[in-house]
């Protein structure tokens, strides 16, 4: 699992960090004004990838934030067993496991997918147009 470190003041929305170990999209950024004592925060609102949770981080612009580096690539379906994929990763071809998405009901043996992976976590992204 790799990652790199950015300054809190460097992040964008959209963008990814790792809040307590969990890979989040960054949904907001609110930045407040340095007071007579303090520095500039950021409050960062974001939102779970792999565990869909909502997640709040409150740091200094001046701290470092985890990144982290996440794989995208393509992957063919193996076998179905409920709301469990079973995936072969077309480069590597090693298998792992990631959850059925709910907007992708007509997924079978054979499809090729686009998958999004950090750590032992996957998530489908989309299906392949098949030519």
């Amino acid at each position: 699992m790799e990652k790199k470190f950015v300054k809190v003041s460097q992040l964008k929305e959209n963008g990814y960090v790792l809040i307590d170990d969990i890979v989040c999209r960054i949904t907001s950024i609110d930045k407040s004004k340095p007071g007579k004592h303090g520095s500039t925060k950021a409050r960062i609102v974001a939102t779970g990838i792999f565990q869909n949770t909502k997640k709040g981080l409150l740091q200094p612009t001046s701290a470092d934030a985890e990144v982290p580096i996440i794989e995208k690539g393509a992957a063919q379906v193996v076998a179905v067993m409920g709301n469990v994929l079973q995936l072969m990763d077309t480069t590597t071809y090693e298998t792992f496991n990631a959850d059925a998405p709910s907007d992708l009901k007509d997924l079978k043996s054979g499809d090729e997918i686009e998958v999004m992976r950090y750590g032992e976590n996957a998530k489908v992204l989309r299906k392949k147009p098949t030519e």
